[in-house]
């Protein structure tokens, strides 16, 4: 786990109070994975003008696997809904071209059945009741935490119907799935068959998303090696894994230098 606190400036001041993002992520690893029908990760479209928000909402939300787009004004979060067709929606209640309700109203057009999520910095309740009446699905007031975010943001998805809810037998590391049952892979929604080695040396990393594996443990795990000369049967089946998993897209699969091999979520 990991714990941070972020300020930033509150609009429409240059002086005054500071609001405070308490950010107690923890990894995800071990919760029910969250993807779409076809096996990509949902989305969610994060809209807020103060950037230190943004991205720091956006960081966290893509550490669950998420595939994550922002816009910093009512306009662009518009466009922004039209082209990338999010499955969940954070909407900042005070944007520089419209209101937050202006903007869900429009987005209710576009994308009538999205999950919208609040944030404000008003805490009196008929601002609350505001929202919600005007079809908001749950708000969060500044401070919040960014872990409060990602449950409501997960429940919200949930009860949506957007996602599917996968079994244990299910490992994901952003849009690639491997079903530990049926020994099915996929990176997107595409099928990637794999040979018995190397479907347990990717079970092996996806175990273990963002560590980092030696080889030795690579070799202990996957073909029951004491380590001694055969460290380069791990780097040959590591460059087949690449180019079936790897292939034509962004890496997952890296080599720190000296220390061995990590998989992790594609960067958006």
């Amino acid at each position: 786990m990991f714990l941070r606190q972020f300020t930033g400036c509150r609009k429409g001041a240059l002086r005054g109070p500071r609001h405070r993002v308490r950010m107690t992520t923890t990894s995800p690893q071990g919760r029910t994975e969250l993807l779409r029908p076809d096996g990509s990760p949902v989305r969610v479209l994060v809209v807020d003008d103060e950037l230190s928000i943004t991205e720091l909402l956006s960081m966290a939300l893509r550490y669950e696997g998420w595939q994550i787009r922002s816009a910093g004004d009512g306009q662009g979060a518009i466009q922004s809904a039209r082209d990338f067709r999010p499955d969940a929606v954070v909407l900042d209640m005070m944007l520089p071209d419209m209101d937050g309700l202006a903007v869900l109203g429009r987005l209710r057009r576009e994308l009538p059945d999205v999950p919208v999520l609040f944030l404000t910095a008003k805490d009196a309740v008929e601002d609350r009741i505001a929202g919600l009446t005007a079809g908001g699905d749950d708000y969060v007031t500044k401070p919040f935490s960014l872990e409060e975010v990602v449950a409501r943001l997960r429940g919200l998805i949930r009860r949506s119907g957007a996602a599917d809810r996968r079994s244990e037998s299910m490992l994901v590391v952003g849009d690639l799935t491997l079903d530990e049952d049926s020994h099915e892979v996929t990176r997107a929604g595409d099928n990637i068959h794999l040979t018995a080695t190397e479907f347990e040396l990717l079970r092996f990393l996806m175990r273990n998303p963002r560590r980092v594996l030696s080889k030795a443990q690579i070799l202990d795990r996957v073909w029951s090696y004491d380590f001694g000369g055969q460290a380069n049967v791990v780097e040959l089946y590591i460059s087949y894994l690449r180019r079936k998993i790897d292939a034509g897209r962004e890496p997952m699969i890296h080599t720190r230098r000296g220390a061995g091999y990590l998989i992790k979520p594609a960067v958006s």
